[in-house]
């Protein structure tokens, strides 16, 4: 736990899945806030906000299934174990086991997927909402042009049928990962701690890791859309924050705040940072600051 010192670790069974989460439960009498990853990082990506956080909230931030030290599982032909629907149900019943019905959220890239489907499929537990360099997972398919799908290639690398993805990547996971990382992140990477990439690295190099990342890739190109066609007419219902770095591809290709807006029923708002995708890791000091005045 040295990233994140007085925090606590468990794996705890929530929808049949065993979720690695690090928390402050039972510190404090704190409002609860949800913290939710992206690909291909885990929990550790919130290491330089955690412990500031924490002396206003009680943190709770797995590893999303698949990722991490969370439990990997196969799943079916229609990528339904990956669906952003069951992962929204594992991080639910995560909060209830813990004791809160009702918590804030935030997430970042496939962890803000996940959160904008927790919102709309469980819209009495989220009482506000922040999303961090992402627009909805719809609108992204349905703008797709010659220039996303360069610079967002994963998107449509990763959901090849497998073994394809699963097998390249595979010849040499880290190098895999390193270049991912850094063509996201403007190209740098010395903003990463050693301490997580280490961590990332660790994680990534494992063959059902990288199965269920391809999964949960597939899952959002098919059972996702099909989700989200079937819920257009629903918008979500709490306050809702969105935060996107100013040299990032959905700055470049998308316009986030009205795309947020479109999908909401309240109140929305949000920024760019001057960052990269990895908002967390780049603009931590900002990014709490940010999440101090909109969640308190």
């Amino acid at each position: 736990m040295q990233l994140f010192p007085g925090f606590s670790a468990e794996k705890r069974i929530a929808n049949g899945v065993r979720l690695h989460v690090c928390h402050t439960v039972g510190q404090s009498g704190r409002q609860p806030l949800l913290l939710l990853h992206g690909f291909p990082q885990t929990h550790v990506m919130w290491h330089k906000v955690a412990p500031k956080l924490a002396q206003h909230f009680t943190l709770v931030i797995p590893d999303l299934r698949g990722y991490g030290d969370s439990d990997k599982p196969g799943g079916p032909p229609d990528h339904s174990a990956y669906s952003k629907r069951a992962m929204a149900l594992d991080v639910i019943e995560l909060m209830r086991g813990l004791g809160f019905e009702s918590f804030f959220v935030c997430g970042h890239d496939r962890g803000a997927r996940v959160a904008h489907r927790l919102a709309l499929d469980h819209p009495r537990a989220v009482r506000r909402l922040m999303l961090l360099d992402i627009s909805p997972t719809l609108t992204m398919y349905e703008r797709t042009t010659m220039e996303f799908a360069r610079l967002y290639y994963h998107w449509f690398f990763l959901i090849q049928p497998e073994p394809l993805p699963e097998k390249l990547i595979g010849a040499d996971p880290i190098f895999y990962l390193r270049r991912k990382i850094g063509a996201w992140g403007s190209g740098a990477t010395d903003f990463f701690d050693p301490r997580a990439l280490a961590e990332y690295e660790r994680c990534f190099n494992d063959p059902a890791a990288i199965h269920a990342m391809c999964e949960d890739y597939r899952a959002a190109a098919t059972i996702d859309l099909e989700h989200d066609r079937a819920d257009a007419d629903r918008r979500i219902e709490c306050p809702l924050r969105v935060l996107w770095g100013e040299y990032g591809v959905v700055h470049k290709l998308f316009t986030p705040l009205a795309d947020w807006q479109a999908k909401a029923r309240g109140t929305v708002n949000g920024r760019t940072t001057p960052s990269g995708h990895y908002i967390a890791e780049q603009v931590p000091d900002l990014l709490r600051d940010d999440m101090l005045e909109f969640f308190r």
